[in-house]
């Protein structure tokens, strides 16, 4: 692939994941242009509706008064013309010239001849308007004779009614001749003016779709003035913690968000002057327990020299030796305490490189199986542990540190568990994992989260035991040096287990030349000071 299609391939999926991003319901982008549409949305259709409501009952009603006021003036000057028995002809003619009216509207009279019978006379003839178009309600209402009272002067009056009929609509009113005469009906249809609200009606939903584009607009222009400082500030953020304290934030104007800025400002401020103050003291103490490592060790090589020579008088005292019996014991306590001392100041100076960084690693090809056995033999613990592994799996490690590592589980397993230790190696991917189980009542649940943590000890009560503390931890360092880790559990079946797993080629490489003045020391003597036991058992 090429390097401009992997940058195209790269603008993709950044500009896909911000489009994901902005249309995300959590994203508050999103939500501004969605309460802005709402609140426009509402806004538009109620003005819409309002206005189309009006308009709509000032067209039907102008429309509807000038129709009824026409057919109630051609009612008086012409129907009232018309004799009290008017043939069909008279009122075929007479309903010709009423719908010739400027409103241009059907009618319909109907009246009783000299005969009695009911005669029908329609503007369009006999396929024109016929009373079956006139609604029932609208024919009772005409024709029912109302009591004359001082508010009431005539016994009939002009009714009206809208009707639709195959989606046309239509008005539709009636009335009879006062004094006596022919009963007029009336049909005028309203297409064109539901063709002017229809009209409307697109014109207003038009404009409410504009609105709310208009309104989205906004919204988007509105959020991005409001949120590029937020996204500043959260870039600022997380630039802060990733641990670039000089960032700081361009403060400009005097809203809400400018005040934000400025307290971003300060607080990391402070927090770079805290972090500048705690670096400089943990170097400090840093400095001081390697220097006082050094310090010790001149003197610790001279106190050594003499214990080798003690213990050499101890183990020939019991043939002739010159030690009084109330002093041996103090000369056993002495030398017991001085070695504990020694192992102690090359404990402290190996974790000293490793908080400093100059813990390098020296690689070689080991055989994993070879490096156990050897770190076994060179203790003497043969007898007690089991060990499971073939030969021929090899790694790149460094053999000085994977023996500390050996040296520190196997230990604590032979002193905390109960024996026999089982070691067994395994090959999974491109790791070699190493477990060591011992057959003890296992770790405390409390303590199993601790068990790695410097000075750790799992009683209280037993400040002093023949242990620092430290032996762990520096196996967890020189596990982590190599790209690996160790995880301690329960096993089921019982006892305590350490998993080590450790890469076949650590990576990146390591200068394996490198190393500081002290590097070529033990790395960390075995410490069985990091698991206690209690007056159970392991701990």
């Amino acid at each position: 692939m090429t390097e401009e299609h992997q940058g195209g391939s790269r603008g993709w999926t950044a500009a896909r994941k911000g489009v994901w991003s902005w249309l995300r319901f959590t994203s508050l982008r999103l939500r501004l242009v969605l309460v802005f549409g709402l609140v426009a949305l509402t806004a538009a259709v109620s003005a819409s509706g309002i206005a189309y409501w009006l308009n709509r009952e000032a067209v039907l009603t102008r429309t509807q008064d000038a129709v009824l006021r026409d057919f109630e003036q051609e009612m008086q000057n012409r129907a009232g013309a018309l004799s009290e028995h008017p043939t069909q002809d008279e009122l075929q003619h007479t309903a010709g010239q009423m719908a010739n009216s400027s409103q241009r509207f059907g009618v319909l009279l109907v009246a009783e001849d000299a005969d009695g019978d009911t005669v029908f006379g329609s503007s369009g003839g006999l396929d024109g308007f016929a009373l079956s178009d006139v609604p029932e309600s609208l024919r009772t209402a005409v024709n029912k004779e109302q009591k004359l009272t001082s508010a009431n002067k005539h016994p009939y009056h002009l009714y009206w009614q809208r009707i639709t009929d195959d989606d046309t609509p239509y008005l539709v009113a009636g009335t009879k001749v006062i004094g006596g005469g022919p009963t007029g009906y009336m049909l005028k249809s309203l297409e064109p003016e539901a063709k002017d609200l229809n009209s409307l009606a697109w014109s207003l939903g038009i404009a409410t779709a504009l609105a709310l584009l208009g309104s989205a607009l906004l919204a988007q222009a509105l959020a991005t003035t409001v949120l590029k400082p937020v996204h500043r500030l959260g870039v600022a953020a997380r630039r802060l913690g990733e641990g670039r304290l000089d960032t700081r934030l361009r403060v400009s104007g005097t809203d809400e968000l400018a005040d934000l800025s400025r307290t971003f400002n300060s607080a990391a401020e402070n927090l770079e002057k805290r972090v500048a103050d705690m670096a400089g003291r943990e170097q400090a103490s840093r400095r001081f327990v390697a220097d006082m490592s050094h310090e010790l060790r001149t003197p610790l090589t001279a106190l050594t020299a003499v214990t080798e020579v003690l213990e050499e008088e101890l183990e020939f005292e019991g043939e002739g030796g010159s030690f009084d019996p109330m002093v041996e014991p103090a000369v056993r306590l002495v030398v017991s305490e001085t070695r504990r001392l020694n192992d102690l100041v090359e404990n402290l100076m190996e974790v000293t490189r490793f908080d400093a960084g100059t813990a390098r690693l020296v690689l070689d090809d080991v055989d994993v199986a070879d490096q156990i056995t050897a770190c076994i033999d060179a203790r003497a613990w043969l007898d007690a542990v089991e060990l499971d592994a073939e030969r021929g799996i090899h790694a790149r490690l460094d053999p000085r540190r994977l023996d500390v590592i050996l040296a520190n589980l196997i230990g604590n397993a032979l002193k905390h568990g109960g024996s026999p230790v089982r070691v067994s190696v395994a090959r999974a991917d491109d790791e070699i994992v190493i477990r060591v189980r011992d057959h003890g009542p296992g770790i405390p649940e409390d303590v199993l989260p601790h068990v790695f943590d410097r000075f750790y000890k799992a009683s209280a009560s037993r400040p002093r035991s023949e242990g620092s503390g430290l032996g762990l931890s520096i196996a967890l360092e020189n596990a982590h040096i190599h790209g690996g880790g160790i995880t301690a559990e329960n096993s089921p079946e019982g006892g305590a287990v350490f998993v080590l797993r450790l890469p076949q080629d650590p990576s990146p490489p390591t200068d394996e030349d490198a190393g500081d003045g002290d590097d070529g020391g033990t790395g960390g003597v075995p410490d069985d000071g990091s698991r206690g036991k209690d007056a159970k058992g392991q701990v």
